[in-house]
């Protein structure tokens, strides 16, 4: 019996219903090219920025004030590690493997999220990571929760629950240096004027100059629009701003009674598209040292490669 390749038509037929009834791509499920590339593209970014985003807060693990401010430190890190874990292997499922995606990174010729390019000289840039870093990834990436790739929605669930906790974690320590002393809350203040426009940014250029937004739109990829989410984003850190006690480094930051909205000042995308561009205070360092741990762990690789293979072995000799 002659077996025959799937009609392309009618496997595009099966995509568009799907995307139509908010349902579900599987790895195995027909998909159009550009649908792959997209995803592959987008899933990879996110797993390199987990990975790239562990070296700001894992360089304060042995400087946070306390035992416990560590151990939380550590578990967070931790979770990060996780999450690259978690959609470099969605992105697999999709016929990249593990290998090209991490060389892709360490040869410079993948992008992350240009946040993590940005340094955190005080303890207080622990806080404000948490608080204004995570919270925007909590908003960028909850509606990724219903994305319609199967493997990517699923991947996200856990990872904003863990994210959730991140926030909080971040939202704390500013809170608690607030109630300090004055050098302390002018620490607070420091990190948050810092961070505050790069989180922004994070939801990426305005609408308008978003090339990719647009179709990934219309394949349930993305649920809402960059400008969308930074709105949800502005309005969520509004009301925990003035619990905390910061101010928001925006004097034209307003709410506008008519449209239901707040308006902001101007980002500076020049600053965006230079740090992009790898022209940020740390690109350089974060790919070095990406590079450093992946070569420096290569024997850890290889030793993990000849065992499996000597276990392989053993298993199939005892077989036979």
């Amino acid at each position: 019996m002659t077996m025959t390749a799937p009609d392309v038509h009618d496997g595009e037929a099966m995509f568009d219903a799907l995307i139509e009834a908010d349902g579900r791509i599987e790895p195995r499920d027909w998909m159009p090219d550009g649908y792959r590339r997209t995803l592959i593209r987008q899933i990879s970014q996110h797993a390199h920025s987990e990975i790239i985003g562990m070296q700001p807060e894992g360089a304060w693990i042995t400087r946070a004030p306390s035992l416990a401010r560590k151990a939380i430190l550590l578990a967070k890190v931790q979770d990060e590690a996780g999450h690259g874990l978690y959609l470099y292997s969605a992105a697999q499922t999709l016929g990249i493997t593990r290998d090209e995606m991490t060389q892709q990174l360490v040869d410079g010729k993948a992008r992350y999220s240009s946040i993590f390019n940005y340094p955190a000289p005080t303890w207080a840039d622990m806080g404000a990571i948490g608080w204004l870093v995570d919270g925007a990834a909590i908003c960028n990436q909850v509606p990724l929760c219903r994305a319609s790739y199967g493997p990517y929605g699923r991947a996200m669930v856990r990872i904003c629950k863990e994210e959730s906790f991140h926030q909080r974690q971040g939202f704390e320590i500013l809170l608690t240096l607030m109630q300090g002393t004055e050098a302390q809350r002018e620490m607070a203040q420091d990190a948050v004027d810092r961070w505050y426009w790069p989180s922004l940014m994070m939801f990426g250029p305005p609408d308008d100059d978003s090339p990719n937004s647009a179709q990934s739109m219309a394949w349930n990829i993305k649920r809402f629009s960059n400008d969308e989410l930074r709105q949800r984003f502005v309005s969520m850190l509004v009301p925990q701003a003035a619990v905390l006690g910061v101010t928001l480094p925006d004097p034209e930051l307003r709410f506008d009674d008519e449209t239901g909205r707040y308006e902001t000042g101007e980002i500076d995308w020049t600053e965006f598209h230079e740090v992009l561009a790898g022209r940020g205070p740390l690109n350089t360092t974060r790919r070095r040292h990406r590079r450093d741990a992946h070569e420096e762990g290569a024997w850890v690789r290889e030793a993990a490669a000849a065992y499996a293979l000597k276990k392989q072995r053993r298993t199939a000799g005892e077989a036979a």
